[in-house]
């Protein structure tokens, strides 16, 4: 009798077991495993095709959606070219990179996707180092280089990002079409220490002048600079400052930041705590918060592939009915003097290729 009642205790115990571990799994796969179960990409439209050229993706529109007034962000696409060229490797190309290539890098002129081999397929240029931290600054080195000798012409402003930075580069060329692309200049999430005028985060992004673009080659080839760091993002600031390149103000006319190291969350319901890095390295006051960033926010850093199209939807898609934007600062004067630059057509059928983006399809 005690032995039957055992077992029957035993089963019983067993069942609740199990079936605890079943509900676990099943909530978990349902609801934990959001970021690795295989992404629902959009389906492509006529914006998701680009001119490929020597690895490099040329847009063939600026792309908006249909029906939508742009005018003022198409006469800034053709008078603030931007070359957005994104720090990468060949294992990130499937999970990071390409969801790259479906959602922001498409608002860009030209897009280079840099990497440590070339993959024509991708496609991604090989700059011929080693995979690792200890690399990038290198990484960074080539890309400009490559950037100035074969691209200098055909863009004003060359953009470094990593494979997880999320980029409004409509906001970017309203940022820089106070400017002009002969000003030695470069901006970004600027930072202080370790050099005079401080010096841009690499994970949030950073942008530099034609002119900024010369220097830094220059740079190099006079060995004014040379790799002193794999850190890259404070290794480019210091030969910044060397070469007379200006450590630009991002902020908006309000004050607010524009580039961003971390994910929204972050920023707007996040704190920081006292003891963090965080706050020894900021150049302008932290403001933790709704009030930390601008509404014509530019980047954002850690972004996963899921928050990238998430990123994209609210950017380009979401809107409140009835309402009118609230920051809506007028085009500066500068623009009128800003000239304005024709597509290129690039239908030679043996050194360009018309491909449609095939990152944007399940």
């Amino acid at each position: 009798m005690a032995s039957l009642f055992k077992w029957s205790w035993l089963k019983f115990n067993s069942g609740i077991v199990i079936g605890f571990l079943a509900t676990f799994f099943f909530m978990y796969n349902f609801f934990g495993a959001k970021d690795t179960r295989r992404l629902i990409l959009p389906a492509p439209t006529r914006d998701h095709q680009w001119v490929v050229k020597k690895s490099a993706l040329f847009n063939l529109v600026h792309p908006h959606l249909t029906g939508e007034e742009s005018l003022v962000g198409d006469e800034l696409y053709s008078k603030v070219r931007i070359l957005c060229w994104i720090m990468t490797s060949p294992s990130n190309l499937e999970t990071k990179a390409r969801h790259l290539k479906a959602t922001w890098t498409r608002h860009c002129n030209i897009v280079l996707f840099m990497s440590s081999t070339t993959d024509d397929k991708f496609p991604t240029i090989g700059l011929d180092t080693l995979e690792g931290r200890e690399q990038l600054y290198w990484k960074t080195i080539k890309a400009f280089q490559y950037a100035h000798k074969n691209y200098y012409e055909e863009a004003d402003w060359f953009l470094k990002a990593d494979d997880d930075t999320f980029v409004v580069v409509d906001n970017l060329r309203f940022l820089l079409s106070n400017y002009t692309p002969q000003q030695p200049i470069y901006f970004g999430k600027r930072f202080k220490p370790y050099a005079k005028q401080g010096y841009m985060s690499g994970g949030a992004g950073y942008v530099l002048s034609k002119e900024a673009l010369r220097r830094f080659v220059d740079g190099f080839s006079t060995e004014v600079c040379t790799h002193t760091t794999s850190v890259e993002d404070r290794a480019l600031g210091q030969c910044m400052e060397k070469m007379g390149v200006i450590a630009g103000d991002s902020r908006d006319r309000e004050g607010r930041e524009t580039f961003h190291p971390f994910v929204p969350e972050s920023h707007l319901t996040g704190h920081f705590p006292k003891s963090f890095w965080y706050w020894n390295y900021c150049y302008y006051p932290i403001v933790e918060g709704p009030q930390c960033c601008s509404d014509l926010a530019i980047s954002f850093h850690y972004v996963s592939p899921t928050l990238m199209y998430e990123l994209e939807y609210l950017t380009y898609h979401l809107r409140a009915y009835g309402y009118q934007y609230r920051f809506q600062p007028a085009l500066p004067e500068n623009v009128d003097r800003l000239p304005m630059h024709e597509p290129k057509k690039r239908t030679d059928p043996v050194n360009s290729t018309l491909v449609e983006d095939q990152a944007s399809k399940p």
